[in-house]
């Protein structure tokens, strides 16, 4: 009722508006609109106090800023900004009736439902910032005709269908950042109409179709990123040799085919990725940009001699062309005619490929790296001494794995700063020893045109002082960390001018704010557009309005605004007494006509996500011929195949009925897998939720489980090949979910029946229902070391740190992975007559024994790889979290161990036996035949920390 009682004062007090008061909306029509708003927002710091006596214009704390109209005179709402407000509930239609409003922000809250097509009526607005909320359902046409829009801001949300066409209206749009959604279907060739249009960001999307050839014709495009895509068969258009401003292309796991275009024309193009596709033919031989940083054309089909461009090009940091057939002789002089300071590297990546032999004298500088194994080379007598270059492995591409320097420490006694107030050293003055109270930003760059930032760390500081006109010794960058896209977080730090004051002025910390939060740091073509993450004000700025933000904390309101809410409360007092018996008369008598409802047995979820489809229950009962075809059991219920009527082959689990974890598992299970995509983990088909039941549609792995390889259900026997590859396949998977999963995921319950095999024997995770969301990271990147909560899991799988402490990690589901790979390597169970996997095997490997365990059924092997292999199993169920290896090194480790293999996997394997080749292949016919050697179209989403292909 309380709720009821504030919504009526709030309406009923708008009658006595006052015309025309400084700084207050004076229009009746948004502040009803403003009312609608926040009363579809739920709102945990209490801050959206919106009624006409107090005013959202009369603190900027409130997220609303106005500004009078020289039309008509009145004040106008001309921005909207809730930024990190830890907001819930959905968009109100209302928001259309701000026709005024050029900002509106909602960036980072936690936002459900889908966006009002009413939005399409505010012809003022100029930057639409939805990122990172949970927006689901399709985009309205009506969005297309915004005439002044030039920010379209949607990514890392849940929002499903196409790009509407209407989008080619927009000719003011100068920015598309839509990645890490769900759209579908083809990109539509009239947005190459668009004068304006500088960045278009689609990747991690279901888009299909074709490349539209149509998008060369924007004279200002910049960036085109468009990876883990699906444009099956397509080639890459000639015509994009021609989009002559084009900086940034990135079209990594799309599904091309083709060749590649020549791209020598593009004299701005700094960053070129079109890996993990099926391009062929020879790569271009004329040479690119001079400025050019990145060259990755790793896992392709391409072919002939490395041509000669690539050397001498001053600023490459990156040439991954790893995972090809090309052959011919190792290129020495890559590196030739380029300075390098004590900051840049080059990485050279060449490895699995034909190379047969060096041209001329090899001789690699310390700022280079060059990976040469998985070639002829390596094993060739007659070379020069090349092993430092044939050892390792890569994980995908190349990762930075850069941090920045320390400052100099300051040179007078450490006690000189205070310990209170957030007083600091300003960094870049080690000599003067002043102390400042630095004002904190947090930004990501969306798409930067590099891939080692420390080189260009003076150019960066020099971007954005320029942009807020303040000297380049004010900035200090705190920390960076790479994430996926690949995009690079970052923390600054501001300092005052340390001539003038130790604390900046409130106007100085509301200019800088304002700054970032309009976007008016002028575009730079290396570091690429950004987003604002957070900003933190700490000692003497933790009081401060900012306009954009809750300020880093979890409430309160200034003194004002508190005012503001009493004098309105007082206002609508006599409102509230009078009106108060007619509420609860008319409440009691709905109350005494209102009938009980019978709760269902499960809630209902609408749920509207493309390429996940809702099944009615005879579907499935058709599918399964009446639920006959049952294929296997579990806690959760039973599993049958099926056949959809589309012909598709399905695994459907069915709960059982009246299971309370079931319900839970359902609801967890579809949300997170209707957001995961990668190669590694079982696909979510669809969902069936009626008649009291609830059944998950996956994929069907007609392989089975891992599990019912070890138990001998096959009569081949699995080799080593085989064991190492299911093994590598389930590590990319789970390193997916804990690094490249928006928001990451820890499993909880990795084991042996919950690694799934498919048709070509890739290793598939599964069962997502008892999963847990990762700990995040905060404003300097810090993340929480675990989560509290109850043990879930599978007995023998179980992290014993884990069982004791009821602290879950990533090193949790490594500690269940290490069970996984002593399984394969010795063919026990985890836990079988008493005895345990882990201390069966440190037993026998401390006697010296450790090869009377190994499991019989494998056939041949080298005994460096087992014992390779053995040891990494054993350092990921080591007792202690600390002493466990993260998944990437387990990758990286186990990268390292199948290059050491000679790839000889048949590809024709049936269904009824696994791949049974043998160990010590031709070398001669293994290197072009397979499509399960590991690193062929099979890491990760995004080059940065491996990189996972999502299908």
């Amino acid at each position: 009722m309380g709720v009821g009682l504030v919504g009526l004062c709030a309406v009923l007090c708008l009658c006595w508006s006052a015309p025309n008061v400084q700084g207050y909306v004076t229009d009746a029509q948004e502040v009803s609109a403003l009312l609608a708003v926040r009363n579809k927002l739920k709102d945990p710091y209490k801050n959206l106090n919106w009624t006409r006596k107090f005013d959202p214009c009369a603190s900027k704390w409130t997220g609303v800023i106005c500004i009078e109209n020289e039309t008509d005179g009145y004040y106008h709402v001309e921005e909207l900004r809730l930024l990190r407000r830890n907001l819930t509930g959905t968009l109100a239609p209302e928001l259309g009736l701000l026709t005024h409003m050029k900002i509106l922000d909602f960036l980072w809250n936690n936002i459900t439902g889908s966006i009002p097509k009413e939005i399409g009526k505010i012809t003022a607005l100029v930057h639409l910032l939805l990122s990172g909320n949970q927006i689901s359902g399709p985009l309205p046409d009506e969005l297309g005709f915004l005439p002044n829009l030039n920010k379209f801001q949607l990514d890392l949300n849940m929002i499903s269908g196409p790009i509407p066409k209407t989008f080619a209206n927009l000719t003011s749009v100068q920015h598309f950042h839509m990645n890490n959604n769900q759209f579908s279907g083809q990109i539509p060739p009239e947005i190459g109409t668009l004068p304006l249009l500088k960045h278009v960001l689609l990747d991690n999307n279901r888009l299909s179709g074709y490349l539209p050839p149509e998008l060369a014709l924007m004279p200002n495009l910049t960036i085109l990123q468009l990876d883990n895509n699906n444009f099956a068969g397509t080639e890459i258009p000639d015509s994009y040799k021609n989009i002559t401003k084009l900086v940034k292309l990135s079209l990594r796991n799309c599904s091309l085919q083709g060749t590649i275009p020549d791209f020598s024309s593009l004299r701005r193009l700094l960053y070129l990725d079109l890996s993990e596709n099926q391009l062929t033919g020879k790569i271009m031989t004329n040479r690119l940009s001079q400025n050019i940083t990145t060259i990755i054309l790793s896992h392709n089909e391409l072919n002939g001699s490395i041509p000669s461009n690539f050397s001498g090009l001053p600023r490459l940091q990156i040439l991954s062309l790893n995972n090809n057939l090309l052959s011919g002789s190792v290129p020495s002089d890559i590196w030739e005619n380029v300075t390098f300071t004590s900051k840049s590297k080059l990485n050279v990546n060449l490895e699995r490929n034909l190379l047969s032999d060096i041209s001329g004298t090899l001789v690699v500088p310390p700022n280079v790296t060059l990976k040469l194994s998985g070639n002829p080379v390596c094993t060739s007598a007659n070379q020069q001494d090349i092993a430092p270059f044939c050892g390792g492995s890569n994980v995908g591409a190349d990762i930075p794995d850069e941090s920045l320097e320390k400052p100099a420490a300051p040179s007078c006694a450490s006690q000189i700063c205070a310990t209170q107030g957030n007083f600091e050293y300003i960094p870049a003055l080690p000599d003067k020893c002043i102390c400042s109270a630095p004002f904190g930003v947090g930004v990501r760059l969306r798409s930067p045109s590099i891939f080692n930032f420390p080189p260009y760390l003076d150019d960066f500081k020099h971007f954005i002082m320029t942009g807020i006109n303040l000297s380049e010794y004010q900035l200090h960058v705190e920390s960076i960390s790479w994430e996926s896209g690949p995009r690079l977080r970052m923390f600054l730090l501001f300092f005052p001018d340390y001539n003038k004051s130790r604390v900046f002025e409130p106007s100085e910390v509301q200019a800088i704010a304002t700054v970032f939060a309009h976007f008016t740091i002028p575009g730079s073509d290396v570091f690429g557009p950004y987003d604002l993450l957070n900003f933190t004000a700490k000692g003497p700025y933790a009081n401060f309005d900012l306009p954009t933000i809750n300020n880093g904390g979890g409430g309160g309101l200034s003194k004002g605004a508190l005012a503001g809410i009493v004098l309105g409360s007082l206002s609508c007092a006599g409102v509230i007494l009078a009106s108060l018996l007619l509420v609860l008369q008319r409440q009691r008598q709905q109350s005494s006509h209102t009938k009980p409802v019978k709760d269902k047995s499960f809630p209902k979820v609408p749920m509207k996500m493309d390429g996940v489809k809702a099944f009615d229950f005879e579907d499935l009962e058709m599918a399964t011929n009446n639920f006959r075809n049952q294929i296997g059991q579990g806690g959760y219920g039973k599993v049958y195949k099926g056949t959809t009527a589309e012909g598709a082959v399905v695994a459907i689990k069915r709960a059982q009925q009246g299971s309370l974890q079931g319900d839970k598992e359902f609801y967890t299970e579809i949300e997170m897998l209707s957001r995961l995509h990668h190669r590694n983990l079982v696909s979510l088909v669809g969902y069936c939720d009626e008649k009291d039941e609830q059944m998950l549609v996956y994929e069907f792995m007609p392989n089975g489980s891992l599990h019912d390889l070890l138990t001998a259900k096959y009569t081949a026997p699995l080799n080593l090949e085989t064991r190492l590859h299911i093994a590598l396949g389930a590590s990319r998977g789970i390193l997916y979910l804990h690094t490249e999963a928006d928001p990451p995921i820890i499993h909880r319950d990795i084991k042996a029946n919950n690694i799934l095999l498919d048709s070509k024997w890739t290793a598939k995770v599964s069962d997502f229902g008892i999963s847990r969301l990762a700990p995040v990271s905060d404003a300097k990147g810090d993340t929480a070391a675990h989560i509290s909560t109850n043990v879930k899991g599978t007995p023998g799988y179980v992290d014993p740190e884990y069982f004791l402490t009821h602290k879950l990690t990533e090193k949790s589901d490594v500690y269940s992975l290490g069970i996984v790979f002593l399984e394969l390597v010795t063919g026990m169970q985890p836990i079988a007559h008493g005895r345990n996997i882990v201390r069966e095997v440190n037993t026998a490997c401390q006697s010296g024994m450790m090869f009377s365990i190994i499991d019989r059924t494998m056939g041949p092997y080298p005994e460096d790889i087992i014992k390779k292999f053995m040891t990494l199993a054993l350092r990921c169920s080591m007792d202690e979290t600390k002493d466990r290896p993260t998944m990437l090194e387990v990758v990286r480790e186990l990268e390292n161990i199948t290059s050491m293999l000679t790839p000889n996997i048949s590809t024709t394997a049936s269904a009824a036996s696994p791949p049974t080749s043998s160990l010590y292949g031709d070398r001669t016919t293994s290197y072009g035949t397979m499509d399960l050697l590991p690193g062929t179209g099979t890491d990760l989403v995004s080059g940065v920390i491996p990189t996972i292909n999502p299908r």
